[in-house]
């Protein structure tokens, strides 16, 4: 297999660990307030901290590798400051939609990575592959769960068909979403890979709107009174990270 049709296929398998996610998150029949209560608030913290570990291990690092200080600066103060706007301008409409962002904010540039890396080293761009599509199912989850919770308050009492139909469409959305994460790693094979400032960029900028998202909106819904599993969940998340780059380096 060559390394671009490797990179698609990565990418794509990655990227559909997010509309996995998502149909885990309907099954809300299953013991329904547990999962609406210490389980999910235990994935949105494992999802954090996955993230987190992603701007740690992955996206600072290699930003900083190429890029000077004063660069290093600009792009993550721009990439809190834009994510901070389009947040605010998405929750007008339809409320929070942080988990959402987060997830395309470390997928996209993650992808992008990778595609540059099977340009140069196939193994490390397995390994790669695989944190990116374990870190994409709690975000999936997440995202989903966000998604469907939110409405207006003239929706509240909606019947249980159009729910359901909802949920079906959310699915939907995250299902179109899994081409970007091919798209994003033909880039980053055919061009990034050799522009590495351009890459080292993007992963900053990225990192910047994953920690504005991070502390604005995730960290605060992963909060439980009571319990502690959740806080517990954010630290083997970013043992996660910390394992799986530990085996890629």
């Amino acid at each position: 297999m060559t390394s671009i049709w490797m990179t698609v296929v990565l990418t794509t398998l990655a990227g559909a660990a997010m509309p996995a996610g998502a149909l885990f998150g309907r099954a809300e029949q299953l013991v329904p307030r547990w999962l609406d209560s210490e389980f999910r608030h235990s994935v949105i913290a494992f999802g954090g901290g996955a993230l987190l570990s992603a701007v740690a291990l992955v996206l600072v690092p290699e930003g900083m590798a190429v890029l000077a200080p004063h660069w290093i600066a600009l792009a993550m103060i721009l990439g809190g400051a834009f994510f901070g706007y389009l947040d605010a301008l998405l929750t007008r409409f339809r409320g929070s939609v942080s988990q959402l962002l987060a997830m395309l904010a470390d997928f996209l540039p993650e992808s992008l990575a990778l595609g540059a890396l099977l340009a140069v080293d196939g193994a490390g761009g397995v390994l790669l592959a695989l944190l990116v599509a374990v870190q994409n199912l709690p975000e999936g989850f997440n995202a989903y769960r966000e998604l469907v919770a939110t409405e207006p308050p003239e929706r509240l009492h909606r019947k249980r068909r159009a729910q359901a139909l909802e949920g079906n469409m959310v699915l939907v959305l995250f299902c179109c979403l899994v081409p970007l994460g091919p798209l994003a790693g033909l880039v980053g094979h055919l061009w990034l890979a050799q522009h590495a400032a351009v890459l080292g960029f993007i992963m900053l900028f990225a990192s910047g709107g994953i920690l504005y998202l991070v502390f604005q909106d995730i960290a605060p819904q992963a909060k439980l009174e009571k319990h502690w599993a959740p806080s517990l969940c954010a630290v083997i998340g970013f043992l996660f990270g910390v394992l799986g780059q530990t085996v890629v380096g």
